[in-house]
């Protein structure tokens, strides 16, 4: 499977990394050692079920490497925009390309062995898409005091990953369900929005269960979807804060040490 990874993100003043990034690229902040980017490729090139990659928002000067095939991109202003123009330039390059995994570039805890298990898990079944979620169990059993935001369900609480499957056939559709999936991939109230105020009500009262979501949001956007619980919180672990960065960092130091 061909992979897109996403680093347009350059904090602005008023972000938390800022005072870090200084007008830098967030996926080159350095961790234990490599840049942030540098760890998600890693990841990317141990997996035995990655081919092509596509990075969007770097140069290639910027100092990362791959023994893979990669291609840069530059950033394309918008997370839709970046992840259709990775698809397109996927489709150059490979035009049997199906479907895409889609990675941001700040989830450095990820491994090949986590990539290939996602890949692995989606390949049996054919859906338009398919995205990650970590149960706050195992977050916190990970990652203890990440304060990561939950979207509460019935019986069960989870956060969205960052490393996804797409079809590339989606980037034919209209970017309206770009635009929708993209806004309400972070707030609770514009994934309720997407499918209806009686949703919302389900979920103010966590009446709601993962697969009720599901079925809502696919019917309403006209695709088809499946949300994959990942033992893995690596996958949802995206560093966003100085206290999340210093949790990864302190976490791949010991990885790297081993």
């Amino acid at each position: 499977m061909d992979a897109i990874v996403v680093a347009g993100g350059i904090p602005e003043p008023g972000d938390p990394l800022y005072p870090l990034t200084q007008g830098k690229p967030k996926a080159l902040l350095e961790l234990a050692g490599k840049p942030m980017a540098q760890w998600v490729l890693d990841a990317l090139d141990a997996s035995h079920s990655v081919g092509q990659v596509v990075l969007i928002g770097l140069e290639p000067d910027s100092g990362l490497t791959l023994s893979k095939p990669i291609t840069y991109i530059p950033n394309q202003g918008g997370m839709v925009e970046n992840l259709i123009a990775g698809v397109k330039k996927l489709r150059e390059i490979n035009p049997e390309s199906q479907k895409v995994l889609a990675a941001s570039s700040d989830i450095p805890g990820i491994t090949g062995e986590m990539v290939d298990w996602l890949i692995d898990d989606v390949n049996k079944s054919d859906k338009d898409a398919y995205y990650t979620i970590v149960t706050r169990e195992v977050m916190e059993a990970r990652y203890p005091g990440s304060n990561r935001s939950y979207t509460k369900l019935k019986g069960l609480e989870v956060c969205g990953g960052d490393l996804n499957v797409f079809a590339a056939r989606l980037v034919d559709r209209e970017s309206e369900i770009w635009d929708k999936l993209t806004e309400a991939r972070k707030s609770v109230l514009k994934q309720a929005s997407l499918i209806g105020y009686g949703t919302l009500i389900l979920l103010l009262f966590r009446q709601l269960t993962m697969d009720s979501a599901v079925n809502r949001v696919t019917k309403r956007l006209g695709i088809t979807g499946q949300a994959v619980v990942s033992p893995y919180a690596e996958l949802a672990m995206d560093v966003d804060k100085p206290h999340q960065l210093e949790i990864v960092s302190r976490d791949l130091e010991v990885k790297a040490e081993a």
